[in-house]
């Protein structure tokens, strides 16, 4: 590969859930490699991710993935600027494995470490495709374990605006899709079920908070499906699948774009995006486009491969913090529910910027 002397060339991992990822990214946005060994086959089996399961599989495929991407990028470890890897949130045991190689490449290489965070991962995800998005912008999170609506102020410089109480929506999707029969993975099937049914067939409830308007909760959206369900089953009445699949995803996709409207209205915001595993569903995708169109806001989205867990955009992520002048120690640990916005092992961070001055 062609390479010019300033070129920034992060090599990232990602291992927060499920996924073992690596990726080479240069010069911020341009993704040269994106390597994805997905575990949705062997966890399907059991309804779900088995944590220890899923660490396990991650000790066996991290190497193969790191060298793939190093391969496919036509690079290798000495033209590398830096190692970036996601250290939280997540799974703890899965992140370790992450942390744990990339620690341990960055050490043998000589080559400075930095510690991302999962969820700016996601959000950073959004400059691969869109190379007119910068901050500020407005993004709505949405994944498994994450519901966030994030002010993105600055590259890396974020406030929440407001977050899930409980379930998270793909969490829901995960939940409502087992008890309706359709398994796991539950977005995907969900959102493919849901073409065949009516969503106006069940009335649903859209869960509001009055102390914080842009907080979400779907735990009672849940228990509601649950509860219909149960009621048909002592009454004797047959079930249509796909109606409660279009029906509850109504009510999810409902909520979720009024929240987003309503903070970019009250912001002033004319730029809005979105990202997470959820951010791929066909339903949310077009009622925000159609919403944005309404409200003659800029919308933006990743492509569905950069949406679900994945090393560019933990390489992205990692990119910005590098030219910050963000390095990590080689104590920098796995923190299974670190907050968006919450400095990673801030004792032992180094600001290089800051120790040349």
């Amino acid at each position: 590969m062609i390479r010019e002397k300033e070129d920034v060339l992060i090599l990232a991992l990602e291992s927060s859930c499920d996924e073992t990822a690596a990726a080479v990214i240069k010069n911020d946005r341009t993704v040269l490699s994106n390597v994805i060994y997905s575990q949705i086959d062997l966890h399907t089996l059991y309804g779900g991710v088995v944590p220890e399961i899923a660490s396990r599989k991650h000790i066996e495929k991290v190497n193969q993935v790191v060298k793939k991407a190093l391969a496919d990028a036509n690079v290798s470890l000495e033209d590398i600027t830096a190692v970036a890897v996601t250290c939280g949130p997540g799974l703890v045991g899965a992140l370790l494995v992450g942390v744990s190689a990339a620690k341990a490449i960055a050490f043998a290489a000589q080559k400075p470490l930095i510690g991302v965070h999962h969820i700016e991962g996601h959000i950073c995800a959004n400059y691969i495709e869109n190379e007119a998005l910068e901050p500020p912008f407005l993004c709505l999170v949405v994944s498994g374990g994450h519901s966030h609506l994030v002010m993105v102020k600055d590259y890396g410089v974020y406030e929440i605006l407001g977050r899930t109480r409980d379930d998270a929506a793909g969490e829901a999707f995960d939940k409502v899709a087992r008890a309706i029969g359709l398994g796991y993975p539950g977005g995907p099937k969900v959102d493919r079920v849901s073409r065949e049914g009516n969503p106006e067939a069940i009335a649903f409830p859209r869960p509001k908070l009055v102390d914080n308007v842009y907080d979400f909760s779907f735990s009672g959206l849940k228990s509601a499906v649950l509860n219909y369900l149960n009621g048909c089953q002592m009454k004797g009445i047959a079930v249509n699948q796909a109606d409660v699949a279009a029906s509850f995803q109504k009510a999810v996709v409902d909520v979720l774009v009024e929240h987003s409207m309503h903070a970019c209205a009250q912001y002033g915001m004319k730029k809005f995006a979105i990202a997470g595993g959820v951010a791929s569903n066909s339903h949310l995708r077009e009622a925000l486009t159609e919403a944005c169109r309404r409200e003659n806001i800029l919308f933006y989205h990743p492509s569905p491969v950069f949406c679900t867990d994945n090393a560019a955009m933990i390489g992205v992520a990692g990119c910005y913090e590098y030219k910050k002048g963000v390095r990590h120690g080689w104590d920098l640990n796995a923190v299974p529910n670190l907050k968006l916005g919450e400095r990673i092992d801030q004792m032992n961070q180094i600001n290089v910027a800051a120790a040349d001055a």
